[in-house]
């Protein structure tokens, strides 16, 4: 797992020359956690936008930063900014989140999970029309399960939320069924270590770009069917 600037940039330079047109990534402490420092940050995207051309967005998730007020503040103090971050809707102070990140210029990933109620806040938000696109994440990891359970979540979503665009993603047992999922709707998707470890085949995937070229194939097969 790429936890360094360095070894982040060189995972995500390898993830676009697979056919990765976006970059998520989790700036990390050395201990491994996730964190919201600009002192982390900063390097982490400096690193990552000398290899790359393509956006790059990061994470502002709960587990990051647990104190509403504190993630907030750690927002306002970057000195770099990503092309975009997410925010999780159900989480505590997301609207306040999303609306100092726009008021940055920073792009908002509005993350609704499966089984909250982040699609019923978000129907609410008035922030809805002013964010980048939705980021619908199935958190059903059966490979079983995972595919009903993002249509449910997409039904809650409507068609087009705010008129805003759909990025669907899954996790674990669910990543490859949503995604395939995704490609039969022509629905923008993501796939990477933080969303499985496992190839189509069961295989462990080696790296990001490795998961981002099987991806593809997988996406435009669906797509055909």
């Amino acid at each position: 797992m790429p936890l360094t600037p360095e070894a982040l940039a060189e995972s995500a330079a390898a993830a676009v020359a697979a056919g990765a047109t976006d970059i998520h990534v989790h700036p990390k402490t050395p201990c491994g956690g996730d964190t919201l420092s600009p002192r982390v940050l900063a390097p982490a995207l400096e690193a990552i936008r000398a290899r790359v051309s393509v956006p790059v967005g990061v994470t502002t998730g709960a587990w990051a930063e647990p104190d509403p007020a504190a993630r907030l503040e750690r927002i306002r103090s970057w000195t770099v900014l990503p092309d975009h971050a997410s925010v999780n809707w159900h989480e505590p102070g997301a609207e306040e989140l999303a609306a100092a990140l726009i008021e940055r210029g920073v792009g908002v990933e509005a993350g609704i999970w499966s089984g909250t109620d982040g699609a019923a806040r978000f129907a609410r938000s008035p922030l809805g029309p002013a964010v980048l696109r939705v980021l619908a994440e199935v958190t059903d990891t059966s490979p079983d399960t995972a595919e009903d359970t993002a249509r449910a979540l997409l039904s809650d979503l409507g068609t087009a939320p705010h008129g805003r665009p759909v990025l669907l993603h899954g996790e674990d047992g669910g990543a490859w069924p949503v995604l395939r999922l995704a490609g039969r709707l022509a629905l923008a998707t993501r796939i990477g270590l933080e969303d499985t470890l496992l190839l189509p085949d069961g295989e462990p995937a080696l790296s990001n770009a490795q998961l981002v070229a099987a991806g593809l194939v997988e996406y435009r097969s669906a797509s055909r069917s």
